[in-house]
């Protein structure tokens, strides 16, 4: 595979740039590693597109483990203990939050990496969100997501969101004052 487009957010690419050059040299060696075609082995059940072959984003996600797990990278995970003080006095809650967490791909050495081929929300999320509360629980400073760009999004299931359409709206967003360094990387096949 490789990086298509890079998008800059809160100067991401600047600050890990010289921050973290070697990892940001073994993100970039890990995207190259994955070899697409091995990944082509969904056969779709979607009406628009049943029995077309697509990239399946699971195999693909195991391929970044397989190898950024062997440079040292571990996946970071962070169990929730869910608040009951903001329940209302007349209302029983289910006990809830057993098992409950919230997980960062990969990280080391202060830098977090998302890879993302799911929905939208879930870009937005791991940026907006997910990398913030990282950051406050002291895992990470700074952050990559890889994300597909449209030409490979369309090889995937419908509802897949692509490096354009989120780049589009982090700039129309902007950057907030909690906003972590984030270097948004468009990956194709």
């Amino acid at each position: 595979m490789r990086i298509a487009g890079e998008f800059s957010f809160n100067d991401g690419k600047k600050v890990i740039g010289e921050k973290f050059p070697d990892l940001l040299r073994e993100i970039e060696t890990a995207i190259r590693s994955v070899k697409a075609s091995d990944h082509k082995k969904k056969v779709s059940r979607e009406k628009t597109m049943k029995g077309r072959i697509l990239f399946d984003p699971r195999s693909l996600n195991n391929g970044f483990k397989k190898r950024l797990y062997k440079l040292g990278w571990e996946t970071v995970r962070v169990r929730c203990e869910y608040p009951k003080r903001y329940y209302r006095s007349d209302y029983a809650p289910k006990p809830g939050s057993k098992g409950a967490f919230r997980e960062m791909d990969f990280v080391k050495n202060k830098l977090g990496v998302e890879v993302q081929f799911g929905k939208y929300a879930f870009m937005v999320y791991n940026v907006c969100a997910k990398m913030t509360i990282f950051k406050n629980l002291g895992h990470i400073t700074c952050g990559v997501e890889i994300v597909p760009v449209k030409k490979f999004a369309d090889d995937m299931s419908t509802g897949v969101s692509y490096f354009e359409q989120f780049v589009w709206d982090l700039e129309a967003r902007g950057v907030s004052d909690i906003d972590i360094p984030v270097l948004i990387l468009g990956i194709d096949s």
